[in-house]
């Protein structure tokens, strides 16, 4: 399994960032994906999750402002955030796991970074 997670960066409080992870190594369309993120000295916190029917999951905190979604042909998923807060500074990372199985995956990404600043 490979992840390769990009487009984090630097936003102001109600921007917008859309991060990308690309997926090999298994096979993408029948996988849930999930995205997580960590702040410095906290766990994984998980954040969203996409089946490979196309339904959506989200934490409370994000819904009405991320969307995930995915492109079976470029196995990628996606991670649309707007209107952030300094509160979703972190490093986020994405796994082939459901919601409930997330915790149980090993082969984390480098993860990308964005970061919620004035």
């Amino acid at each position: 399994v490979q992840l390769v997670e990009s487009g984090g960066g630097l936003v102001q409080p109600g921007g917008s960032l859309r991060l990308s992870c690309a997926a090999s190594g298994f096979t993408f369309s029948a996988s849930a994906m999930t995205w997580t993120r960590q702040v410095p000295g906290k766990g994984l916190e998980w954040v969203s999750s996409i089946y490979n029917d196309s339904s959506t999951y989200y934490t409370d905190t994000v819904k009405g402002r991320f969307t995930i979604s995915r492109d079976n042909a470029k196995n990628t998923v996606y991670l649309q955030m707007n209107s952030l807060i300094p509160e979703d500074t972190a490093v986020y990372y994405c796994a082939p796991r459901s919601k409930r199985t997330w915790t149980k995956f090993g082969s984390w990404g480098q993860g990308t970074q964005g970061t919620v600043s004035s």
